[in-house]
């Protein structure tokens, strides 16, 4: 009995011009072997040696760019992890970082700009120091940033290495939030990604709830869409049933996390018509978009500022609806003595690249 070929999938590793020959259907197998190979990127780099990147079919370079895409960031990963080694603090993967590193489907068609990693708050100094020395460094220069960024936040100034930029968290919220979910819980149920030494990420329903809170205590909801898609990736994959969705309610309680959580309930299944258990819908307050009394200001604004930030997608009330959230997310990021000095400091100040305050 003769084994099926693949020498179209070999040849076109050898010489990209071979993809140029592809039918449809040859795309779509080949891409499904591929993938299963780990050759996808090979073939991406295959395709541009061979200068016939832009002949490919659109959605065969969208599967490539997202192959050579996990390639680049596996390799920073595995960086970061060696360069945090000598300490003896693991990489605990967050977001689209973690998401692509453990193979969710939140990953797919998810384009990961930054990495963004969490340790404990009394190590900071060690992880900095292990990060500055192999090779990062801070994106932030002027004494304001510094102080915002070590005194009030939850994070180091970002780090750039090689062209790509770390985030250092040691919580998930700022210090001067007023939820304040234990780092030490999320760190602790932190979990393996297989093959890669010293790097974890949170657990997935931990997951789950840094996506919540990190949307709905955000100000600035350009990127609102992607990270409710995020959510209902998550949402789909982690909480199936009523079983998942008891643990949730539980660990949201104890991280604190409870209003966020059902913020995301109720805007993913307004927009996106995400599935969510019964049991999630009437264990938390506002989470069925079905029952509007008492959420009909935040409907208003949640349901403008979510959607993608085109003409098209909105109307007159929209950008007040952002700047209105804007504004939501500071007062709960900070107290009023530091959110007036800092607000009116940043309208008077231009934003820099990758600035997130």
């Amino acid at each position: 009995m003769s084994l099926p070929s693949i020498a179209p999938l070999v040849s076109a590793l050898h010489d990209g011009r071979e993809l140029l020959h592809w039918s449809p259907a040859t795309w779509d197998l080949r891409l499904r072997q591929g993938r299963h190979a780990d050759v996808l990127a090979r073939l991406g780099v295959a395709a541009q040696e061979a200068g016939v990147w832009l002949q490919l079919p659109q959605a065969a370079r969208y599967h490539l760019e997202a192959a050579c895409q996990h390639t680049e960031l596996a390799h920073e990963v595995r960086a970061i992890a060696r360069a945090l080694a000598r300490t003896g603090v693991p990489v605990v993967l967050l977001k689209g970082a973690a998401y692509r590193m453990a193979g969710l489907r939140a990953a797919r068609g998810r384009l990961v700009s930054d990495v963004d990693i969490l340790v404990p708050r009394e190590r900071l100094a060690d992880v900095e120091s292990a990060l500055m020395m192999g090779g990062w460094v801070s994106t932030q220069h002027s004494a304001y940033d510094q102080r915002y960024y070590r005194q009030w936040m939850h994070e180091l100034p970002p780090l750039r290495h090689r062209g790509s930029v770390l985030d250092v968290h040691h919580a998930i919220l700022p210090l001067t939030n007023r939820l304040k979910p234990d780092s030490a819980l999320l760190l602790a149920a932190a979990v393996p990604v297989p093959g890669e030494e010293g790097v974890r990420t949170l657990a997935p329903l931990d997951l789950l709830l840094h996506s919540a809170a990190h949307l709905f205590h955000e100000g600035e909801l350009e990127m609102g869409l992607r990270g409710l898609l995020d959510l209902d990736a998550l949402l789909r994959e982690c909480v199936p049933d009523d079983t998942a969705a008891q643990a949730l309610l539980a660990r949201a309680q104890a991280l604190q996390l409870s209003r966020p959580l059902a913020l995301a309930l109720r805007y993913t299944q307004a927009l996106l018509g995400t599935p969510v258990p019964l049991r999630l819908r009437e264990g938390l307050p506002g989470a069925d978009p079905a029952q509007p009394a008492g959420h009909r200001l935040m409907d208003t604004l949640y349901l403008r500022a979510l959607r993608p930030p085109h003409p098209s997608a909105g109307d007159r009330w929209t950008p007040a609806a952002r700047l209105l959230l804007y504004l939501r997310a500071h007062a709960l990021r900070m107290p009023p003595h530091l959110l007036l000095p800092h607000l009116a400091r940043k309208l008077l100040t231009p934003a820099k690249p990758h600035e997130d305050a």
